[in-house]
């Protein structure tokens, strides 16, 4: 890992607390720094809390840089955000959209989004740094193209980079919406933990992989794709043509026809008044019913969590991660599926598994897709600085 890297991941270290963590002198360490502040990469921000001594100075990637792009595409939403090189959002916008409609029409509301924003930071395109994209869908990660993806057929090699290269000049990076809440979460924890997985769980399932300190993509991209695990060979069909996926039986839409079925054979007068005054239902007015106590509700939510549970155990098992951290819209639904999914992944789990296993809700919550993308941008920029500037050296 470079120095630039380094800063990233640390969150605003000293030149003495870099140099421990790269395993360099303090000379070597500080020449290096000196080098980049002189080059506009790094900034001095203030000391940072005394420990005895003279105060140590805070580095951190100089704003000066410009700025990041990131965009959390969900298969219902989106969310647009403009970071500062330290990832703090500066600028922020969310609207629902839908993923089916096809690229033409979801990047054109996205590249509005963007000018939008930028407008509103007084900025130009030429001040974007790097763009990072989360999609709903796996992901040929060396190309950005989404292939064969189940919820957005139309996307099917879709390049999104040619897509945005008309308007910026800044090079474009495409990931599944899951590797990049993962990515979040990692660069939140500073890299602290080594093995752990992300669950999101919306309208579709995923999971992001991080083994050891890095999210793992597989040979094609496609690692962490839970949401086509078996549960039930007898259960319904799945968008991707299989039967009884735990997607299928257990996300989102599953969640809300199971509470339309519900309401319509008599089980739930709450369920029923709710699908009466809009003639649908939503996974949040499941969720509602069963915080205000309906039965058929509860059971709806047990079955759900349960089911994701009954996945995740395999994946405990062949894992062995440290830390479980579900995300997406559906863990809104309320307490009773976290502690379902909990209650199935240790019973079904080996005791070595689950011997240290930490399962809880994600702690960027909705901010992980949008602080993934940025960290997948920055990433990928600081590694190329350092690849073109080794090139120079050597030429």
């Amino acid at each position: 890992m470079g120095v630039l890297e380094a800063v990233m991941w640390s969150h605003g270290p000293s030149r003495d607390a870099l140099a421990a963590q790269l395993g360099f002198s303090r000379t070597r360490a500080n020449a290096l720094v000196a080098g980049l502040i002189d080059e506009g990469w790094l900034d001095e921000v203030g000391p940072q809390a005394s420990s005895g001594g003279r105060r140590a100075e805070t580095l951190q990637l100089h704003r000066g840089l410009g700025v990041l792009l990131g965009v959390d595409l969900g298969a219902t939403g989106v969310e647009v955000a403009v970071l500062a090189p330290d990832l703090q959002v500066l600028a922020r916008h969310a609207q629902p959209v839908d993923v089916r409609e096809g690229p033409g029409v979801v990047f054109t509301l996205i590249r509005t989004v963007m000018r939008r924003l930028l407008t509103q930071l007084k900025l130009k395109a030429r001040d974007v740094l790097g763009i990072g994209i989360g999609v709903p869908g796996p992901v040929d990660f060396a190309s950005g193209q989404l292939v064969e993806p189940p919820l957005m057929p139309l996307w099917d090699r879709y390049s999104i980079r040619d897509d945005l290269r008309a308007e910026y000049e800044a090079p474009v990076w495409v990931d599944n919406d899951v590797n990049l809440m993962a990515l979040g979460e990692l660069w939140r924890l500073r890299r602290t933990l080594s093995n752990f997985l992300v669950i999101k769980i919306g309208t579709g399932i995923g999971c992001g992989i991080v083994c050891h300190g890095e999210v793992y993509r597989g040979a094609n991209g496609s690692a962490g794709d839970v949401g086509h695990i078996c549960v039930d060979p007898a259960g319904p069909r799945c968008r991707c043509g299989n039967l009884g996926c735990v997607e299928a039986m257990a996300a989102g839409p599953a969640i809300a026809r199971m509470g339309v079925e519900a309401a319509q054979a008599g089980q739930s007068e709450w369920l029923a008044n709710a699908l009466s005054e809009r003639s649908e239902l939503r996974p949040e007015d499941i969720g509602n019913a069963s915080r205000h106590g309906d039965a058929a509700a509860n059971a709806i939510v047990q079955r759900s969590g349960a089911l994701v549970g009954q996945m995740l155990a395999s994946v405990v098992n062949f894992f062995n991660p440290s830390h479980v951290f579900i995300g997406g819209g559906v863990t809104g639904i309320g307490p009773l599926f976290l502690a379902s999914l909990r209650q199935s992944v240790y019973q079904r789990s080996l005791a070595l598994s689950t011997r240290h296993l930490e399962i809880g809700l994600s702690p960027l919550g909705a901010d992980a897709g949008v602080i993934g993308a940025g960290v997948l941008a920055l990433q990928e920029v600081l590694r190329q600085s350092v690849s073109s500037k080794r090139e120079r050296v050597a030429a």
